[in-house]
């Protein structure tokens, strides 16, 4: 019988004034955009890496893409510094947006703060390619990331739907019989694709980036018919029994919450280190915000020494 682990809690209280204004920013032109009847995922695509492609890369900081037999992402590599240890990042964005252009600043951050190599991976999205697509590339990634480097040197980390990729990830590398990584970094993970969270309604007001019913959305096209509670899919309902240490943060106002406080509580009780911390207020995955907001330079050097002890 698995043994319970001790789940260290964490609740975080102070708030910086900018984010106050991130998230007044967020709410008036975000997410109307995000909750819209007629949103369109292509379209917002485009939008989102012109505007978040558009800040500035952390300095000495090397890019360079990939495209290797069907696996595509980006290498971050930060200058001057030689690190065996790798970051494997999946971005969020509901599997219908996001990429490594529009995640290059707050990646190239991350890199220079761990002092290690940072893989953001270009899964494929939906509608044009449902579930388990995603799920397909991050196990092609990790497979490929074996043939070079030691899974101990290897740890995984995402945000949103991102971190439900890492979960799923991990339920595929247990199926698998491969060597689990080092340790797993969630930010604000959507982990419960049939939408059982009661955040998803509580927090739909005081959340500054979307409602239950764009995540229930979010959901069905991802989906396309397929079973909600697929653990590849919804990881929440996997067996947790033999995952690697695990870092969460959640906001408390976020319809997401619930997501990371239940896979929080889920694998302290299958035995697995975890630690979850819950912020104040802040903006759905504010470390993306990174340098600009305060939050966001404490939780990414968290993440960094994080994996620096996993590693």
């Amino acid at each position: 019988m698995t043994q319970q682990a001790d789940l260290i809690r964490k609740s975080i209280r102070r708030r910086s004034v900018r984010s106050y204004l991130i998230s007044w920013f967020l709410r008036r032109n975000f997410k109307p955009k995000l909750i819209s009847p007629d949103f369109d995922a292509a379209r917002f695509r485009r939008a989102l890496d012109r505007d978040m492609g558009r800040n500035p890369a952390a300095a000495n900081v090397e890019i360079k893409a990939v495209e290797n037999d069907g696996i595509r992402g980006e290498w971050n590599i930060p200058g001057g510094q030689v690190s065996e240890q790798t970051l494997l990042y999946c971005h969020g964005g509901g599997y219908l947006f996001g990429s490594p252009l529009a995640y290059r600043s707050f990646s190239t951050h991350l890199a220079t703060a761990a002092g290690a190599n940072v893989f953001v991976l270009d899964y494929r999205l939906a509608p044009e390619h449902p579930f388990p697509a995603a799920a397909d590339d991050a196990l092609a990634a990790y497979r490929w990331l074996l043939e070079s480097r030691d899974p101990h040197q290897i740890v995984l980390a995402g945000d949103s739907a991102g971190a439900g990729l890492c979960l799923s990830l991990m339920v595929q590398i247990k199926e698998a019989g491969l060597p689990m990584p080092a340790a797993g970094i969630l930010l604000s993970p959507y982990a419960d694709l049939s939408a059982t969270g009661a955040s998803l309604t509580t927090n739909s007001r005081t959340c500054v980036m979307f409602t239950g019913d764009s995540i229930r959305r979010a959901a069905s096209t991802y989906l396309a018919g397929a079973d909600a509670l697929d653990p590849r899919a919804s990881p929440l309902f996997a067996d947790y029994a033999g995952f690697p240490p695990l870092l969460i943060y959640v906001s408390d106002n976020e319809v997401l919450r619930d997501d990371g406080i239940r896979v929080a509580e889920k694998a302290a009780g299958a035995g697995v280190a975890t630690e979850l911390q819950v912020w104040r207020g802040q903006p759905h995955v504010w470390p993306l915000f990174v340098p600009r907001l305060p939050e966001a330079v404490t939780v990414v050097n968290e993440m960094a020494a994080f994996c620096k002890k996993a590693g």
